[in-house]
């Protein structure tokens, strides 16, 4: 951890996913800094402001968020969720937990407080009523700079003048929103257009020895995250865009190749993990990228996310040259009219396509299941089932559907939402409106369908037989574990 080494007030900066709050996590031991936090601050340092990072990743719990705030006694605190992290949108209940701990730690020890995030920008009520100052919503650099320069100017700087903020709200302040009485909002902040004018993040803040130890014990080789793009232009009606809404916005393909590059010389990680919700996007952009890694000698094996009907022959192609060793893809279900109602975008041919195209460029193919989505009945999850036994999947990634504030899918179920909104940790696997089957229902199926893609050491005769008789008797107590009739059934 670095210290602020000026005269000038100390400005703290911090995010609050503890990865030690999240079992499943603790179990896949695959710990990335945060992103989007270590980008804020190389523009704070950029600008000429030092900065000290409290980094939750590897921390043993909010307790040593507190001996930071005694050590460093900072004038101003930021906590800067990594929005490139997709366990920071669904904010589980701890993780809301330790940030509200968190501002209201730093409010006693006298800082000012500003918070960046998902959750942040859908329940603002919730974090200044903990005590911060502001809520920053939107892209976050820009307004954090602006931040941190008024309130070390004076810390009762007027922040009105601010664009992207929400801010406390007296009972007749005229300022206040209509609808929340409790907080205003600041004009909108200008979505940043050119994202190579950002630094590379402040790489030498975190711990890069603990990470490595972690992920060599875990794994045998060390990964390490980058970012090419910001947002999505696909409109799937569960997905939540609270920080970049459906806009999509990329670096320049030589940018990325040459931070990558520098990456490999500064860090060192063994493999790369892309972020971004969506990498490349385009034909053209993924090929130039392919020539610049190419040209910089910087090719690292990486892992990325993407759609099947981008996977396209000449993308893949370009991919494999790039140095993708496995890409995610947002398959989601085996049933097209399951898609459909998704506003998915996407066929079964496509998936069935682009895994095979994969496969045969000796890349991964990994897929994202989600279970539970409305209309989805048993024959559904049976045709998700056949499909993934026919194409086999390298590895999948099972979900159930998850009603996220600012999507059409929880405008939808939003009656149907009671005391739990938010899972307590990203394995919670909770069912949290009136889906077709209860959730102990839904986490057989997951166990089950992960055992169609690494099935029990056994012969594949023996292990093959074992599993279709558990769909059996799934298939016979289907029925039970409909919502509403009091009933739910043992986890598999």
């Amino acid at each position: 951890m670095q210290l602020a080494s000026s005269g000038a007030p100390a400005v703290l900066l911090a995010h609050s996913y503890y990865l030690r709050h999240d079992p499943k996590q603790v179990q896949k031991m695959r710990p990335y800094p945060p992103l989007a936090t270590l980008i804020t601050a190389s523009v704070l340092r950029q600008h000429g402001i030092d900065v000290t990072l409290f980094d939750a990743m590897l921390a043993s719990g909010v307790e040593e968020f507190y001996r930071t705030l005694d050590a460093v006694r900072p004038a101003v605190v930021t906590i800067v969720e990594d929005n490139f992290n997709f366990l920071t949108k669904m904010c589980t209940v701890r993780m809301r937990t330790a940030a509200l701990d968190m501002v209201r730690a730093a409010g006693r020890a006298g800082a000012r407080v500003a918070v960046n995030g998902s959750d942040a920008t859908d329940h603002p009520q919730l974090y200044l009523d903990a005590g911060a100052d502001a809520v920053i919503v939107g892209e976050v650099e820009p307004t954090v700079l602006d931040l941190v320069r008024a309130w070390r100017a004076h810390p009762n700087a007027p922040l009105d003048v601010i664009p992207g903020l929400v801010l406390p709200a007296a009972p007749r302040d005229p300022r206040r929103d209509d609808r929340h009485p409790g907080f205003r909002r600041t004009a909108a902040r200008p979505a940043l257009e050119d994202l190579d004018t950002l630094p590379f993040p402040a790489w030498d803040l975190v711990d890069r020895q603990g990470y490595r130890s972690e992920w060599l014990r875990a794994h045998g080789r060390w990964s390490w995250n980058l970012v090419a793009s910001r947002g999505c232009p696909y409109r799937c009606n569960w997905c939540a865009k609270p920080l970049f809404g459906s806009r999509y916005t990329q670096r320049s393909p030589g940018h990325v190749a040459e931070e990558l590059r520098r990456l490999r010389e500064t860090v060192g990680p063994d493999h790369v993990w892309f972020a971004d919700d969506i990498f490349g996007l385009t034909p053209q952009w993924i090929q130039t990228f392919a020539r610049e890694v190419a040209a910089r000698g910087a090719r690292t094996p990486f892992t990325m996310q993407s759609r099947v009907n981008l996977m396209k022959p000449a993308v893949v192609e370009a991919l494999a040259s790039a140095g993708a060793e496995e890409v995610w893809l947002g398959v989601e279900s085996g049933s097209q009219k399951i898609l459909d109602a998704m506003d998915k975008g996407t066929d079964l041919a496509q998936i069935r396509r682009a895994t095979r195209c994969l496969k045969a460029h000796g890349i991964r193919s990994c897929w994202f299941i989600q279970l539970g989505y409305l209309g989805e009945e048993w024959d559904d999850i049976l045709l998700t089932r056949d499909l993934i036994r026919a194409e086999q999947p390298d590895e999948i990634g099972v979900s159930v559907s998850y009603p996220l504030p600012g999507t059409s899918f929880y405008q939808t179920v939003r009656t149907q939402l009671r005391e739990k909104t938010n899972w307590e940790h990203s394995d919670d696997l909770a069912m949290m409106f009136a889906g077709t089957y209860d959730t102990d229902f839904y986490r057989s199926v997951r166990d089950l369908l992960h055992q169609e893609v690494r099935p029990p050491a056994a012969g594949a005769e023996t292990a093959g037989a074992s599993l279709d008789l558990r769909w059996e008797e799934l298939t016979r107590l289907e029925s039970r574990a409909r919502r509403g009739n009091g009933r739910s059934l043992p986890v598999c």
